[in-house]
């Protein structure tokens, strides 16, 4: 259980994750199947593990790990719109009469409803790490909306969960850029060979660098004439790299062999084994490694009374 992209949430006050407390709330809005006429359904599911049995969640150390699942209908647009131009031309032509929009939404309603039970299904499973020692919630996504579907229902189930975005004093996008200009980032990381450059301009272009040396004089140029870095891809010491952006989303979340080995190494054969461990790992060296980022961004914005 590596987890490829991190959006980090700080609890903004003490909780008891009790996990037996929290295993019940989960249980009451579990994952489940779209009834014929449903567009959508959302809920917890185990994250390791199948069956009804498997537990909604998983304690390893002082770490737990939670699921969501979302089931959804998928109906496109252009089939719904053409059965409504071919429903709409077929009273048109037999009635002889106009269709206006109240009767065109009605027969989009109706075409929609009959549909739904044939549209196939797309599912897709979000994954979240709670660290209440270090106050800290930790959701492998990139899309704050697929994060805040799964807080808001975590959310839901426990009553209250009062938490915000992290955030630091100095803006990612200033950082960053002072690294490539200075060609050196902050102890213990290490720029690689790809970023993305933006003018500040509203209407500003955008450099997109891979797998180049960003030392050239070529970057240095675009960042003479203004342009500030809004991506960056780094490595923190010799255990993981990653891409930084300019609203603290970390994308491509790589975790080196060694650690993968180590974590192959502990969990011996079994598939559970093998998940714990690497969920373990994972979430020891993340323990290690964003307090030294947050640090190296200008340290934690913690609003006042916080």
């Amino acid at each position: 259980m590596w987890f490829k992209n991190l959006l980090v949430y700080r609890l903004t006050q003490d909780i008891p994750f009790d996990p037996a407390a929290l295993e019940l709330a989960l249980k009451s809005k579990p994952a489940r199947a779209c009834a014929s006429q449903e567009v959508t359904t959302y809920g917890f599911i185990a994250p390791f593990g199948k069956g009804e049995d498997a537990p909604l969640i998983h304690l390893s150390g002082e770490f737990l790990l939670l699921a969501t699942r979302k089931e959804e209908r998928i109906l496109p647009g252009s089939v719904v719109r053409d059965a409504v131009k071919e429903k709409i031309e077929e009273i048109e032509t037999e009635q002889s009469r106009k269709v206006y929009k109240k009767e065109r939404d009605q027969i989009k309603d109706e075409i929609i409803q009959a549909f739904l039970p044939r549209a196939f299904i797309r599912r897709s499973s979000t994954f979240a790490a709670i660290a209440p020692k270090l106050g800290l919630i930790l959701v492998n996504g990139a899309s704050p909306k697929r994060a805040e579907d799964l807080l808001s229902t975590l959310r839901e189930v426990m009553g209250s969960l009062p938490i915000r975005p992290l955030t630091v004093k100095v803006s990612p996008s200033a950082t960053m850029t002072e690294w490539l200009k200075t060609q050196k980032a902050a102890e213990g990381f290490f720029v690689l060979d790809e970023c993305e450059l933006r003018d500040t301009h509203e209407d500003g272009g955008i450099v997109r660098c891979k797998r180049q040396d960003l030392t050239t004089e070529e970057i240095a140029t675009h960042l003479g004439i203004g342009k500030v870095a809004t991506q960056l891809s780094l490595a923190w010491q010799d255990k993981l790299s990653f891409v930084l952006d300019d609203k603290m989303i970390i994308k491509r979340l790589r975790f080196e062999s060694l650690l993968e080995d180590q974590a192959a190494a502990d969990g011996g054969e079994e598939a559970l084994g093998q998940l714990d461990a690497s969920f373990t790992l994972m979430m020891l060296t993340l323990k290690e490694f964003l307090p030294q980022l947050f640090s190296a961004l200008g340290g934690e914005d913690q609003p006042q009374g916080i």
